[in-house]
């Protein structure tokens, strides 16, 4: 009979937990003077920790990186997937950049261009994975980039100037030869026409 009693329990009023009903008056004592269930969780802490045990457990957040207030159970996942502030790259040139400037940076990343070494032909980053998905490597030459005509223009353009600048070089060096030797002779000449002056 007295091993029943022991294993009687009485749930506590305040706390909803199963108390042995010999010690059911004494932990009612206790528990609604020292003790206070958390509005959140439901746990049962002190009532003097009560304050903290909000702020450390179960309070809004600050954002590290935007500083939006946040509910602290989803501060992960903000951080990770929705804060503008986060970092992220580049999908064309993989720089790490806050998720709010990405559009923007790729807007313009995406527009430039690279060669494709199947066909030679300059194709948009943006387009890349498309084009050689489909480039079969065949050179279009009647349709060349604006960017491989102004290239050949200007290479050609650097062939054309070589020869000229070679050729002033040259004749610059002739001229000043042939003023070096004009001087050295006329000096002679003049010391020659002043030496039978001087004998008379």
């Amino acid at each position: 009979m007295e091993a029943a009693l022991d294993q009687a329990t009485s749930t506590c009023s305040h706390c909803d937990r199963a108390i042995p009903i010999a010690n059911v008056d004494l932990h009612n004592a206790h528990c609604s003077r020292n003790l206070q269930k958390c509005k959140v969780c439901g746990d049962m802490v002190p009532k003097k920790n009560a304050e903290d045990h909000y702020l450390t457990t179960h309070a809004p957040v600050s954002c590290s990186l935007c500083s939006e207030t946040i509910d602290r159970d989803i501060i992960d996942i903000h951080k990770g997937e929705n804060c503008p502030k986060r970092i992220v790259t580049c999908d064309f040139c993989e720089f790490p950049l806050p998720a709010v400037d990405l559009a923007e940076h790729q807007e313009v990343c995406g527009n430039r261009t690279e060669l494709c070494h199947l066909c030679n032909k300059y194709v948009r980053l943006r387009e890349r994975y498309t084009h050689e998905a489909r480039c079969n490597g065949i050179q279009d030459s009647a349709v060349g980039s604006s960017r491989n005509v102004r290239e050949a223009e200007r290479d050609e353009g650097v062939q054309r100037r070589r020869p000229q600048n070679e050729f002033s070089t040259k004749r610059l060096l002739f001229s000043i030869a042939i003023t070096g030797i004009a001087v050295i002779l006329g000096s002679i000449f003049l010391q020659r026409k002043a030496d039978p002056s001087e004998m008379h």
